[in-house]
């Protein structure tokens, strides 16, 4: 055999060997988001994840007081203060083999669109429901989000420690409410001060209740198979134990049987039960959802569907944040890699930008923290680099390919209120600040349409979003502003705006004409009314409630 054969060979063994690596690499990773409505304890549960993971080692405390230590996952100044996430957090750790990429999401409503656009980077969803107060309006919200992409749902139902709504009432309500059928893999006995731990259904034993309160992992829990019952009254109380048997009873004869195959296809949600504040059922409902949830989804392009371990290295961009580091003044556009193996230095085409560039400072992110990174795999979301040029929803991929992910769309805003900065000498500041704000998503801004006028009009899905944009720009851009309410609630992006004269649009003495950062046209309106009045006196006129990004 000749040293060219030799030679050949071994780059062929080399070159399988690596194909080997890179699809162990991403068949181990786990990326998933944590929705819930405010206050259901998600941040919290976020933190119990990364403490048995390794990642941290003394969990924070998530009350808004000053003097509290705070979560990892709420690294904003305005978030530290109020006690409330307001932006999604990435957070990567390890655990049993897996490497696990957490989204953190905003609870409260006002920010839902944020939530929208990180469960788009999700393969699978984690919901959690506090037991007193069972399925809340924003936990509706989300999950049609996720019924919409129709990625599976494992729900962890919180606060056991305190007083709980009635069990069997709890999972009704999620079956009714949400249109998703229930699988218990526990069974919680009692609540609050009554709380005496889980009945584990396919070990068939109850695991007593242990308070490790103090932000550790540490805690001693007690097993007792189910037909011990004499240990069991011990454990428990005779009453207890009673209850307990006759509930489980109830429940083998009338819960749905488990379906891996519905899990994932989002038809049917797993439940567990614990205690996030004080670490009770988080490892177990971990566990169960590692063993449950799948390796990265295929994604779908404008070629076809993009397998993760098919093809090279592609990703989109689904958030981007400037001043994560107030020092540094910079902008980090997040990215979720669909397909394929990133190796820092490699070229890629930014698709939209139609240019070929490095990826500048590729890293992985904890909260604020960041180390800069080599690699990375399809599941994983990596944050780079920003100078201007990416958008949300912007496809990257290797030089040679040239498709594009998926839009995201765009929310259409239900609040506006004009912006006029209070110093006019801070007029670069404001209008730098306003822009990278709305590049963000967070906000989306406007400006009347063709009448030489600069002032600044701002959209926000959630009012909450004003305070955020007051607060942010008092705080990164140095610069006061003064927000005027104006009195529109619907917007209209222009469908067909080639086809149209703007200018000669007849409308409604409430209809407004804006034109968004690009440039495009936009109709803002008081009344819903008036939208299909304008229709009729514009034929051929065509109106959308979804912009693109």
């Amino acid at each position: 055999m000749s040293d060219y054969t030799m030679e050949e060979k071994h780059s062929m063994e080399e070159k399988q060997s690596m194909e080997e690596k890179h699809s162990r690499e991403i068949n181990r990773r786990r990326t998933f988001a944590i929705i819930s409505h405010p206050d259901a304890g998600k941040t919290t549960l976020t933190e119990k994840f990364l403490l048995y993971g390794g990642a941290i080692n003394l969990a924070g405390s998530v009350k808004g007081k000053a003097t509290a230590r705070h979560a990892v996952s709420d690294w904003m100044e305005i978030e530290k203060e109020r006690g409330i996430s307001v932006t999604s957090s990435v957070l990567q750790f390890e655990y049993g083999g897996y490497c696990i990429n957490i989204l953190d999401t905003p609870g409260h409503q006002d920010f839902s669109e944020d939530t929208y656009r990180t469960l788009m980077a999700a393969d699978s969803a984690v919901m959690v429901i506090d037991a007193s107060k069972g399925v809340e309006a924003q936990t509706r919200k989300l999950f049609k989000v996720c019924g919409m992409r129709g990625i599976p749902i494992f729900t962890f139902i919180n606060k056991l420690d305190r007083d709980a709504n009635d069990t069997f009432d709890l999972l009704d309500e999620i079956e009714k409410e949400l249109g998703i059928a229930t699988c218990p893999l526990n069974w919680p006995i009692g609540s609050g001060k009554e709380f005496r731990g889980v009945y584990d259904r396919e070990k068939k034993c109850v695991i007593s209740y242990s308070d490790t309160e103090k932000g550790t992992k540490e805690g001693t829990a007690t097993e007792i198979p189910i037909q011990e019952e004499a240990q069991l009254k011990e454990l428990i109380g005779e009453e207890a134990a009673d209850k307990l048997l006759g509930e489980i009873e109830l429940l083998d004869g009338a819960s749905a049987e488990f379906d891996l195959e519905a899990v994932r296809a989002g038809k049917l949600t797993p439940v567990c039960f614990g205690s996030a504040l004080t670490n009770f059922g988080v490892e177990i409902f971990l566990q169960h959802f590692l063993n449950m949830t799948t390796p990265p989804l295929p994604r779908v392009a404008d070629t076809g569907v993009v397998e993760p371990a098919g093809r090279e290295f592609s990703a989109f961009v689904f958030k981007i944040q400037a001043n994560m580091n107030k020092a540094h003044r910079d902008r980090i556009a997040f990215m979720r890699i669909c397909s394929g193996r990133f190796d820092a230095g490699m070229e890629v085409r930014h698709v939209q930008g139609n240019r070929v560039m490095r990826l500048s400072q590729p890293q992985t992110i904890m909260a604020d923290e960041r180390r800069i990174l080599s690699e990375a795999y399809a599941g994983d979301i990596i944050g780079v680099f920003d100078p201007g040029i990416f958008s949300i929803g912007d496809t990257i991929c290797m030089p040679r390919e040239n498709f594009r992910y998926e839009g995201i769309p765009t929310f259409a805003p239900e609040h506006f209120a004009r912006v006029r900065q209070m110093d006019t000498m801070k007029r670069k500041q404001f209008v730098k600040g306003v822009e990278q704000i709305a590049q963000e998503g967070a906000i989306q801004i406007f400006q009347e349409f063709n009448t030489g006028l600069e002032e600044i009009i701002v959209g926000v899905v959630g009012v909450l979003q004003f305070d955020v944009l007051k607060y942010r720009l008092e705080n990164e851009y140095n610069v006061e502003i003064r927000l005027e309410n104006l009195p529109y609630e619907h917007i209209r992006w222009i469908e067909n705006k080639e086809e149209v004269d703007i200018a000669k649009l007849t409308g409604t003495s409430d209809m407004k004409k804006v034109k968004d950062m690009k440039g495009n046209p936009l109709l803002l309106f008081v009344n819903p009314w008036s939208i299909g009045m304008t229709l009729d006196r514009n034929k051929g006129l065509v109106l959308s409630e979804f912009g693109r990004n």
